[in-house]
């Protein structure tokens, strides 16, 4: 093989290794697979690699390109191990693939950069993330009818399962394990304010203090990709979303056990246990709620107000068609609606990729609860429990398939799609939550024109 050939070679191996980075951060930050595939073509395409063949799943992403028939094929991959979100990575990463595609950052730059980011600390400390995560607890209290001791007593189970799960993490343990613990200090929170003589119902307690445990988000992402045809991560992301929901009623049983040993009565506990206010507080709690969560995730200040503004007027369209004599999902719908149509145009102010505004402005819309509830009743026994449960996972499923349709067919609609932008959406597979819209190749009429 001559010098000029290995130099060639060697070249196409650094483009589709920035590529897999890229991949990897925004299949780890909760980004679909067909973003994912995306973001990854496009920026080969613009360095250089002309149709190279991406997979992704679950656990890894993977670049295939042939630049001789006569020579193997270069493939690389890399594995998805952590899955923390991380809104400020994600954001930049994105920049990245928009400065790429557009010329403006070369293959030595995009390296560098992506080193750069991958590398750097997050831009809040850790105890604001926990704070955040308290505050998120304590705003689900408000809007479902718990008051201000259960909103407290939310608030600080909150922090201390966050603070846990961050321990647990650090440890490498397995996911399960950090949710049954979660949902351990959960119960145990509960308990000790029941005993403690405040005026509170542990079930609320501990229905507010899991939300940030619940697995909406997963089962939403996982229906994102089976609407846009990848049924296999979309598979893999609902296993992931039961077994987390599994792991949090295994933490709450195993609370009851520990409380009961100590003494502690808590009586019977409901599962998912809620009590919807009104329209005003309902929606302020959900502007509270989806600020909290994008702060706990790192999301750049500069949209946190936004993303609260537009949860706060979705919960209020939820309540509002919901009340009208429409089922639930239907008013879902129409909240996920709006929250795709508006954050096209709110992220592009805000320069943000719109997922960072869309997830966590469902999240008060998420169907955790009724996934929670739904296999807390199916594990009772009897008749009725049973299909109740099954009634609460039917919900649960109908409200997640209304989000995350109603979220990307806001997003289609919001999206001005051009000719080149069309063509490689049609190729594609669906509107982008992530990466760029358009190949930043230029078609052939403008390069004569040119």
């Amino acid at each position: 093989m001559s010098g000029g050939v290995t130099s060639e070679v060697r070249e196409f191996n650094l483009i589709l290794d920035v590529s897999l980075r890229i991949g990897e951060v925004l299949l780890s930050s909760g980004a679909g697979a067909a973003d994912v595939i995306a973001s990854m073509q496009a920026v080969a395409r613009r360095l250089g690699v002309r149709r190279p063949e991406v997979d992704v799943t679950f656990t890894q992403v993977s670049m295939s390109y042939s630049y001789d028939p006569a020579q193997m094929p270069l493939t690389l991959v890399r594995r998805v191990t952590h899955r923390d979100i991380y809104y400020d990575h994600l954001t930049r990463v994105n920049q990245l693939v928009l400065d790429i595609v557009a010329g403006r950052v070369d293959l030595a730059g995009a390296r560098s950069q992506m080193s750069t980011i991958v590398s750097t600390p997050h831009s809040l400390p850790r105890w604001a993330v926990t704070v955040a995560s308290g505050a998120m607890c304590g705003s689900v209290a408000v809007f479902l009818g718990g008051g201000a001791a259960v909103a407290v007593v939310a608030f600080l189970a909150g922090a201390a399962i966050d603070r846990v799960m961050w321990l647990l993490q650090r440890l490498r343990l397995p996911g399960f394990y950090v949710q049954v613990a979660g949902g351990a200090v959960a119960t145990l929170f509960a308990a000790v304010a029941a005993a403690s003589g405040l005026k509170v119902d542990p079930s609320l307690v501990v229905t507010a203090s899991i939300m940030m445990l619940l697995a909406g988000i997963g089962l939403m992402g996982a229906l994102q990709d089976a609407v846009t045809g990848f049924y296999v991560t979309a598979t893999a992301r609902m296993m992931e979303a039961l077994l987390a929901t599994a792991g949090i009623l295994a933490g709450v049983s195993g609370g009851l056990g520990v409380a009961a040993l100590l003494g502690l009565d808590i009586g019977y506990l409901e599962p998912g246990r809620t009590g919807w206010e009104g329209l005003p507080v309902l929606a302020l709690g959900s502007a509270a709620c989806a600020g909290a969560f994008a702060v706990s995730a790192y999301a750049p200040w500069r949209v946190v107000a936004p993303i609260a503004a537009i949860a706060l007027v979705a919960a209020g369209l939820d309540r509002i068609v919901s009340n009208i004599g429409v089922s639930r999902p239907w008013g879902t719908a129409v909240a996920a609606l709006f929250i795709g149509l508006v954050a096209y145009s709110v992220s592009g102010r805000v320069k943000v990729p719109p997922l960072v505004i869309v997830v966590p402005a469902a999240v008060p819309l998420l169907p955790g609860l009724a996934i929670y509830r739904g296999l807390a009743l199916m594990t009772q026994g009897t008749e009725a429990s049973s299909s109740a449960g099954l009634l609460a996972m039917m919900t649960a499923a109908s409200v997640a398939i209304a989000l995350a349709a109603g979220v990307i067919l806001g997003e289609w609609v919001a999206q001005p799609l051009k000719r080149e932008a069309r063509r490689l959406e049609t190729r594609l597979a669906g509107p982008r939550l992530v990466g760029p819209l358009k190949s930043g190749l230029r078609s052939r009429r403008e390069r004569t024109a040119g």
